[in-house]
């Protein structure tokens, strides 16, 4: 059993500071030599993952999805002709993310924190974009395939001039995969819209994630939810998610640089762990989700019981700290750095 320290932090993408600024200027010397790449917190009205992207369907508001008061979509919205999905889509107009937008000028911030000391040289940009089926997690049924192309039109657009205008040997793509695994697990209020389900994410998956330049870093968030900081599932042990990584080896064709996968707080136990024994390839950075607030004891029962299995990987919170209350910030950065060890 290897009782070394892992190597390494993983930041998810979304940090419970309140700008952009305080990520780039705080973040590295709180996690010193820890970071292969940072991003920019996404900070603001990003915080809540893709909430923020409903934004970009108010002029045609019915395309949206309903809930009711428990949280499932409504069905209300399933009684819509072909026309009237037509004449509503006929309303908005070319999608525009926002997420080029937000990352350049996060670039220019990484850049002069970069120059003034704050960021190491060799750290990388890291931008996280969302698997497509998350966003239509946020369209009501009738809509989902006729928008999924123009959506995935409108987030190639966006991947294209981040691409375009920040140098790729500076950059990290990282791919966020969470309503994908509500799916493949049959959970949650979003009803699938293809089908077969796990090869019809994969499909999608690795389609954009070949998108990525070769010089570009790509990376894939695993994600089993953080909804009022519960699962959308409790999941049973790492099986699927080993699953999901192994599938997309095989269907990205361009190097995978990093995988992260969620630990809940509660799994100390081998049983989580032991499906990482079928992991098909080496993943140059495997990334676990085992930091949680105020548990330092037991993030380090949980390396030691993954140690068991995998002999080498970094440490990560389970989620994003978006939605993470201000009071924790200080422990979870604490317990980062203290349970790992620097990667160069």
């Amino acid at each position: 059993m290897n009782s070394a320290q892992p190597r390494g932090v993983h930041l998810v993408g979304s940090i419970n500071l309140p700008t952009t600024e305080n990520v780039f200027e705080q973040i590295p010397a709180l996690l010193p030599s820890r970071l292969h790449r940072i991003p920019d917190g996404e900070t603001g009205n990003r915080h809540y993952f893709i909430r923020w992207q409903r934004q970009l369907f108010s002029s045609a508001p019915q395309v949206l999805a309903k809930y009711d008061g428990s949280g499932e979509v409504t069905g209300a919205q399933s009684a819509l002709t072909d026309q009237q999905v037509s004449t509503a889509l006929e309303k908005l107009p070319e999608l525009h993310t926002q997420f080029d937008d937000f990352a350049l000028e996060s670039y220019a911030l990484f850049k002069k924190n970069m120059a003034d000391g704050h960021i190491a040289s060799q750290t990388r940009f890291q931008v996280s974009l969302p698997g497509l089926v998350n966003v239509m997690a946020l369209i009501a049924a009738p809509f989902q395939l006729r928008l999924e192309p123009l959506y995935e039109d409108a987030l190639a657009r966006s991947l294209k001039r981040i691409q375009d205008s920040i140098t790729h040997s500076e950059l990290a793509i990282q791919i966020d995969v969470a309503i994908e695994i509500a799916l493949i697990e049959g959970a949650g209020p979003w009803p699938a819209y293809f089908d077969p389900i796990f090869s019809g994410v994969i499909e999608r998956l690795s389609r954009f994630a070949n998108r990525v330049a070769n010089d570009v870093e790509l990376g894939f968030h695993l994600c089993y939810g953080d909804t009022g900081h519960r699962h959308f599932v409790e999941p049973k042990d790492t099986r699927l998610l080993v699953e999901l990584a192994n599938a997309l080896n095989k269907s990205v064709q361009r190097p995978i640089q990093w995988i992260h996968m969620p630990v809940p707080k509660g799994r100390k136990d081998l049983a989580y762990f032991t499906p990482l024994k079928e992991l098909n390839w080496k993943i140059p950075e495997l990334y676990l989700g085992v930091v949680h607030p105020h548990d330092e004891e037991g993030t380090r029962e949980r390396i030691v019981t993954a140690q068991q299995v995998v002999q080498e990987f970094g440490v990560s919170s389970e989620c994003g700290l978006g939605r993470t209350p201000p009071e924790e910030f200080g422990t979870i950065m604490g317990i980062l750095k203290n349970v790992s060890a620097p990667v160069s």
